[in-house]
């Protein structure tokens, strides 16, 4: 094998497929870059049995040559030394060879490796998805609906299945909603022009973290295929392979109140401000707790109390407050968290007591929803 392609694409595919792979792998060859050169191009892979990411660098592309005089074949090369001589090459062109005993000899510029490859053959064959059930999302919508909800996911293992994204098809919308049993996130998306050939899987908020980074912030489409438990996910030249979570999501749809007794309605930023000012002495407490309290004339008191700091307290003015007084504490991190998500200058939050759950909102968008549990502080 041998071709001579430009750094700069090679660069941009290994730090694409190095995401897939893990330093704690029962597969020893799994803890490397699969690199296979064809006719059309360099194809590198990178798995760690859960995730799988293929990323694919044509000959050429938009009238740029990206690889030259090729000479078919394959290597496995390990993902602990190639990234980096790769990074630190000194010239804009880098020639990869492989002997017939798999020793790869990179060149660039005045400098040259020699590594010892691993068989390509032994390599897990990742297995080929056919697109019948599949459907297609611009990858700026499918970023934010990753970055408004994965956040929400759980962090502990005694709930496997909270660890992930339930990604939900129903009545021609799709939904994505993440819960760690303490808040919820939801993004729902009008889906009327394609065919949703399933009705609820869970994907793990891992898996779509790394998807999150590699996709482009583009209106490029991104085809979703989902099968009995994996999900593939395809652009021009990335292909991102996920296993699906195994079990059955909770029903979150019950967790939402049907009515509220305080509705305030606030700017995102002001209030956001307000309670990361506030969640600067909250730090020390366990749970990051800020208190709100609604005051006369479209007031809201935000305050932090922590007996060994001191306390914090401000006002931030509403736009408008109907219903009952309130006073509710809840973690300021939760808080935070969900208005960061939230695309909206102004917000509608609606509450429905001091110790039940409240839902965020974008004034103007029913589609987001956020919702978390209150703290009790006494």
């Amino acid at each position: 094998m041998k071709f001579i392609i430009q750094r700069e694409p090679l660069m941009e595919s290994v730090q694409n497929v190095i995401k897939a792979i893990s330093s704690r792998t029962t597969i020893p060859i799994l803890s490397g870059i699969k690199i296979e050169a064809t006719n059309n191009g360099i194809k590198l892979t990178g798995s760690d049995s859960d995730i799988s990411i293929e990323s694919f660098i044509p000959i050429e592309e938009n009238g740029i040559v990206y690889v030259e005089q090729i000479e078919t074949g394959s290597v496995v090369l390990q993902a602990k030394y190639f990234p980096e001589i790769i990074r630190k090459l000194p010239d804009k062109t880098v020639e990869l060879e492989v002997d017939e005993k798999l020793k790869v000899t990179i060149r660039s510029g005045s400098a040259e490796f020699s590594l010892n490859g691993q068989d390509a053959e032994e390599y897990p064959m990742l297995p080929q998805i056919h697109n019948e059930d599949s459907f297609d999302l611009p990858s700026d919508m499918l970023k934010d609906l990753i970055r408004q909800t994965a956040f929400a996911i759980s962090t502990l293992e005694t709930r496997p299945i909270l660890t992930g994204v339930n990604v939900k098809a129903i009545d021609n919308n799709l939904y994505f909603v993440a819960t760690d049993s303490h808040r919820l996130a939801s993004r729902q998306i009008p889906f009327e022009n394609q065919t949703l050939g399933f009705s609820s899987v869970v994907i793990p908020g891992k898996s779509l973290n790394e998807l999150n980074k590699i996709i482009g912030d583009t209106q490029e489409n991104v085809n979703i295929c989902i099968m009995q438990n994996q999900i593939m996910f395809q652009t021009k030249n990335v292909y991102f392979l996920s296993r699906l979570l195994d079990g059955n999501y909770p029903e979150t749809s019950r967790l939402i109140p049907e009515q509220s007794k305080t509705i305030v309605y606030v700017s995102t930023n002001d209030l956001l401000r307000a309670i990361d000012r506030a969640s600067l002495l909250a730090k020390e407490n366990k749970n990051n707790v800020v208190k709100l309290v609604t005051k006369p004339n479209n007031q809201l008191e935000v305050s932090s109390n922590s007996p060994e700091i001191g306390r914090v307290l401000e006002e931030v003015t509403a736009k408008h407050i109907n219903g009952e007084e309130l006073k509710i504490s809840f973690s300021s991190k939760y808080m935070l968290d969900a208005l960061k998500a939230i695309d909206s200058d102004q917000v509608k939050i609606e509450f429905t007591g001091a110790m039940r759950p409240f839902i965020i909102r974008p004034t103007e968008n029913d589609q987001i929803l956020q919702l978390i549990l209150p703290v009790r502080t006494y």
